[in-house]
Protein backbone atom coordinates (compact mmCIF):
# COMPACT_ATOMS: atom_id res chain seq x y z
CA UNK A 1 0.00 0.00 0.00
CA UNK A 2 1.38 3.42 -0.92
CA UNK A 3 1.76 6.39 1.41
CA UNK A 4 -1.07 8.94 1.08
CA UNK A 5 -0.09 11.97 -1.00
CA UNK A 6 -1.65 14.32 1.55
CA UNK A 7 0.33 13.54 4.68
CA UNK A 8 -1.52 13.69 7.96
CA UNK A 9 -0.61 12.07 11.28
CA UNK A 10 -3.81 10.02 11.12
CA UNK A 11 -7.34 10.07 9.78
CA UNK A 12 -8.44 13.55 8.74
CA UNK A 13 -11.71 15.37 8.09
CA UNK A 14 -11.91 17.42 4.91
CA UNK A 15 -14.66 19.33 3.13
CA UNK A 16 -14.98 19.47 -0.65
CA UNK A 17 -16.74 22.79 -1.20
CA UNK A 18 -18.62 22.86 -4.49
CA UNK A 19 -18.19 19.13 -5.04
CA UNK A 20 -20.41 18.82 -8.13
CA UNK A 21 -20.67 15.16 -9.08
CA UNK A 22 -17.75 14.23 -6.84
CA UNK A 23 -14.90 13.63 -9.29
CA UNK A 24 -12.39 15.51 -7.13
CA UNK A 25 -14.04 14.24 -3.93
CA UNK A 26 -13.28 10.66 -4.89
CA UNK A 27 -9.75 11.61 -5.98
CA UNK A 28 -9.15 13.26 -2.59
CA UNK A 29 -10.49 10.16 -0.82
CA UNK A 30 -7.80 8.09 -2.55
CA UNK A 31 -5.07 10.44 -1.21
CA UNK A 32 -6.13 10.58 2.45
CA UNK A 33 -5.20 7.97 5.06
CA UNK A 34 -7.68 5.23 5.94
CA UNK A 35 -10.42 6.27 8.33
CA UNK A 36 -10.56 9.80 6.95
CA UNK A 37 -13.86 11.53 6.29
CA UNK A 38 -14.85 13.94 3.51
CA UNK A 39 -17.93 16.12 3.67
CA UNK A 40 -18.93 16.80 0.08
CA UNK A 41 -20.79 20.13 -0.09
CA UNK A 42 -22.87 21.44 -2.97
CA UNK A 43 -26.02 23.46 -3.56
CA UNK A 44 -27.46 20.66 -5.69
CA UNK A 45 -28.25 17.22 -4.25
CA UNK A 46 -25.71 14.51 -5.14
CA UNK A 47 -25.37 10.87 -4.12
CA UNK A 48 -22.04 9.57 -2.78
CA UNK A 49 -22.26 5.82 -2.31
CA UNK A 50 -18.71 5.57 -0.99
CA UNK A 51 -17.55 4.90 2.56
CA UNK A 52 -15.97 7.93 4.19
CA UNK A 53 -17.83 10.47 2.04
CA UNK A 54 -20.88 12.26 3.42
CA UNK A 55 -22.93 14.70 1.33
CA UNK A 56 -24.25 17.99 2.75
CA UNK A 57 -26.49 20.22 0.66
CA UNK A 58 -25.74 23.90 1.30
CA UNK A 59 -24.38 27.05 -0.29
CA UNK A 60 -20.92 27.22 1.28
CA UNK A 61 -20.63 30.94 0.59
CA UNK A 62 -24.03 32.10 1.91
CA UNK A 63 -25.21 29.46 4.40
CA UNK A 64 -24.02 28.97 7.97
CA UNK A 65 -21.51 26.14 8.16
CA UNK A 66 -22.56 23.26 10.36
CA UNK A 67 -19.44 21.21 9.87
CA UNK A 68 -17.04 19.47 12.25
CA UNK A 69 -13.53 20.92 12.65
CA UNK A 70 -11.71 20.46 9.34
CA UNK A 71 -8.14 19.43 8.59
CA UNK A 72 -8.53 20.57 5.02
CA UNK A 73 -10.71 22.15 2.37
CA UNK A 74 -10.74 21.10 -1.26
CA UNK A 75 -12.06 23.64 -3.76
CA UNK A 76 -11.89 22.32 -7.31
CA UNK A 77 -13.32 24.85 -9.74
CA UNK A 78 -15.42 26.49 -7.04
CA UNK A 79 -13.30 29.34 -5.66
CA UNK A 80 -13.90 31.23 -8.91
CA UNK A 81 -17.58 31.56 -7.91
CA UNK A 82 -16.69 33.39 -4.68
CA UNK A 83 -16.74 37.16 -5.20
CA UNK A 84 -15.24 38.22 -1.86
CA UNK A 85 -12.50 35.67 -1.29
CA UNK A 86 -11.03 37.46 1.75
CA UNK A 87 -14.42 37.35 3.53
CA UNK A 88 -14.74 33.69 2.54
CA UNK A 89 -11.39 32.83 4.15
CA UNK A 90 -12.47 34.68 7.30
CA UNK A 91 -15.71 32.67 7.33
CA UNK A 92 -13.79 29.39 6.95
CA UNK A 93 -11.19 30.15 9.64
CA UNK A 94 -13.21 29.18 12.76
CA UNK A 95 -13.97 25.77 11.23
CA UNK A 96 -10.34 24.82 10.59
CA UNK A 97 -7.95 22.80 12.75
CA UNK A 98 -4.58 24.35 13.56
CA UNK A 99 -2.54 22.50 10.90
CA UNK A 100 -5.12 22.62 8.12
CA UNK A 101 -4.60 22.82 4.37
CA UNK A 102 -6.41 24.09 1.33
CA UNK A 103 -6.21 22.16 -1.92
CA UNK A 104 -7.24 24.42 -4.81
CA UNK A 105 -7.83 23.57 -8.47
CA UNK A 106 -8.49 26.62 -10.65
CA UNK A 107 -7.96 28.26 -14.01
CA UNK A 108 -4.73 30.23 -14.17
CA UNK A 109 -6.32 33.46 -15.33
CA UNK A 110 -7.67 36.70 -14.00
CA UNK A 111 -9.98 37.28 -16.98
CA UNK A 112 -13.61 36.52 -16.12
CA UNK A 113 -16.18 34.91 -18.37
CA UNK A 114 -19.75 33.62 -17.83
CA UNK A 115 -18.46 30.28 -16.47
CA UNK A 116 -15.63 31.69 -14.34
CA UNK A 117 -17.04 34.93 -12.92
CA UNK A 118 -14.33 35.68 -10.32
CA UNK A 119 -11.14 33.97 -11.54
CA UNK A 120 -7.96 33.69 -9.53
CA UNK A 121 -4.62 33.16 -11.23
CA UNK A 122 -1.92 31.40 -9.24
CA UNK A 123 -0.03 34.65 -8.51
CA UNK A 124 -3.23 36.19 -7.11
CA UNK A 125 -3.98 33.01 -5.16
CA UNK A 126 -0.55 33.43 -3.54
CA UNK A 127 -1.33 37.06 -2.65
CA UNK A 128 -4.75 36.13 -1.23
CA UNK A 129 -3.51 33.35 1.04
CA UNK A 130 -0.30 35.07 2.09
CA UNK A 131 -2.38 38.14 2.95
CA UNK A 132 -4.49 35.85 5.15
CA UNK A 133 -1.39 34.66 7.03
CA UNK A 134 -0.59 31.40 5.21
CA UNK A 135 3.13 30.68 4.92
CA UNK A 136 3.25 28.17 2.07
CA UNK A 137 1.33 28.39 -1.21
CA UNK A 138 2.70 25.62 -3.37
CA UNK A 139 1.99 25.08 -7.07
CA UNK A 140 1.55 21.32 -7.48
CA UNK A 141 0.85 21.02 -11.20
CA UNK A 142 -0.52 22.75 -14.25
CA UNK A 143 -2.54 21.14 -17.02
CA UNK A 144 -3.99 22.50 -20.26
CA UNK A 145 -7.69 23.28 -20.02
CA UNK A 146 -9.98 21.48 -22.45
CA UNK A 147 -11.45 24.91 -23.18
CA UNK A 148 -8.05 26.21 -24.41
CA UNK A 149 -8.45 29.52 -22.58
CA UNK A 150 -5.86 29.08 -19.87
CA UNK A 151 -4.13 26.30 -18.00
CA UNK A 152 -5.59 24.68 -14.92
CA UNK A 153 -3.47 24.56 -11.78
CA UNK A 154 -3.51 22.67 -8.52
CA UNK A 155 -2.13 24.33 -5.40
CA UNK A 156 -1.65 23.20 -1.82
CA UNK A 157 -1.77 25.86 0.88
CA UNK A 158 -0.47 25.38 4.45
Amino acid sequence: MSTPAIHTPGPATWADLGCGQGLFTRALASLLPGGSKIIAVDREPVQFPQPGIQFKQMDFEKDEWKLPPLHGILMANSLHFVKNKTAFLAKAAPHLEKDHRFLIVEYNTDTSNPWVPYPLSFPNLQKLFRGAGYKKVELLREHPSIYHRSKMYAALIH
